[in-house]
């Protein structure tokens, strides 16, 4: 029999997380995350959060469809069909249903981490219902804040995103430089870059600059921006992913990183800058009021729904007095070893016929 959880007060089921266990059982957990590749990526602070009771394994189809795992935890569901070309989403739909059954044939349990709200490519009929079915199957959702909405009476548990300070140690000869602001992260169209250009070049101060850096897929969005950039020199585009080392200097040379997204609970971005000691502006929501309330006065400005000029510089004369007080952001909460116990704590309760059984 399945305990209901009490409510968190949002209407939601809310597992405790972060509790010790007094077991060491072996969780073995498949995550929808690909190996690492020599960069930071979620993954690796998966693997390296994960207590000594947890067994970590990175994404295969061959390992999904045939390997041995205890939980398969999804992060961002829409990879498992999402393909450019049309055999390519033929073949990728079919895996997909076929891991469906095979969760469904072994009764293994689905752990689902929630990064987005939507999936940022929704798909045709068949992935739309293999996205549907693959979130009846999920035991327990986990979210990054407790603001994020999920589907109503679901099992759930709260835990944030990691900080990054232990990836990043501090650099004390790269400084920020008055005026300089910076984008960076997957450059998508849902990320407000073309008005965050608009409102750049509206601003009429020879000391701005504005770094766009991040990888972007789409032809027609790369080449405005390579055109907007063109048109004014104080603007630079890199429109490329780039090693960990060259996009924490570009950071750490940033007296403010603006992410003007819209409809996203994904705190990455805003983690990595805040870990490097940059004041973050983003779109004003109650996850990013939560954020500024955690991290102290000063590091988080907001802006309601449409950016605008005069959002830039205020953001930017705060974030300047906040550099110059000398302060850092409280991120303690944040602390990766204790993130990876609260997942485990997850993974022990979605399996409980393991407790005890597997050393």
């Amino acid at each position: 029999m399945v305990r209901r959880a009490a409510t968190d007060g949002t209407g939601d089921p809310e597992e405790p997380a972060g509790v010790e266990s007094t077991t060491r059982e072996r969780i073995r957990v498949l995550h929808v995350l690909p190996a690492p590749n020599g960069t930071t990526q979620y993954v690796d602070h998966m693997i390296g959060a994960a207590p000594p009771e947890t067994a970590v394994l990175t994404f295969s189809w061959p390992r999904a469809l045939l390997g041995a795992y205890d939980v398969l935890h999804v992060h961002w569901p829409e990879l498992l069909v999402r393909q450019r070309t049309p055999v390519g989403r033929f073949i990728k739909v079919a895996l997909a249903y076929t891991l469906l059954l095979r969760l469904e044939l072994t009764e293994t349990p689905v752990v689902r981490t929630v990064h987005d709200v939507a999936p940022q490519e929704s798909g045709d009929r068949l992935a739309k219902s293999f996205l549907d079915r693959l979130d009846r199957r999920t035991a327990l959702w986990i979210r990054l804040d407790a603001t994020t909405p999920l589907p109503p009476g679901v099992r759930a548990a709260t835990i944030p995103h990691g900080h990054y300070r232990s990836v990043f140690p501090p650099d004390p000869r790269t400084r920020a430089e008055p005026g300089r602001l910076l984008l960076f992260g997957r450059i998508r169209r849902n990320k407000g870059i073309e008005r965050l250009l608009d409102v750049f070049r509206a601003v009429n101060d020879p000391v701005m600059r504005l770094t766009v850096v991040g990888r972007c897929q789409d032809v027609a969005l790369a080449d405005h921006i390579e055109a907007v950039a063109a048109a004014d020199d104080r603007i630079e585009a890199r429109l490329e992913s780039v090693p960990d080392d060259v996009l924490a200097r570009a950071v750490r040379r940033a007296e403010l990183v603006v992410l003007p997204y819209q409809d996203t609970y994904d705190v990455g971005a805003a983690l990595l800058a805040l870990s490097l000691d940059r004041p973050v502006l983003v779109t004003r929501s109650a996850a990013a009021d939560a954020l500024a309330h955690e991290v102290g006065e000063g590091w988080v400005f907001m802006f309601d729904r449409v950016l605008q000029p005069a959002d830039l510089l205020r953001a930017t004369a705060v974030a300047r007095m906040t550099r110059e007080r000398g302060t850092r952001p409280h991120l303690d909460e944040r602390d990766w070893e204790r993130v990876g116990r609260r997942h485990a704590e997850v993974y022990r309760k979605v399996v409980p016929h393991l407790v005890g059984r597997r050393q």
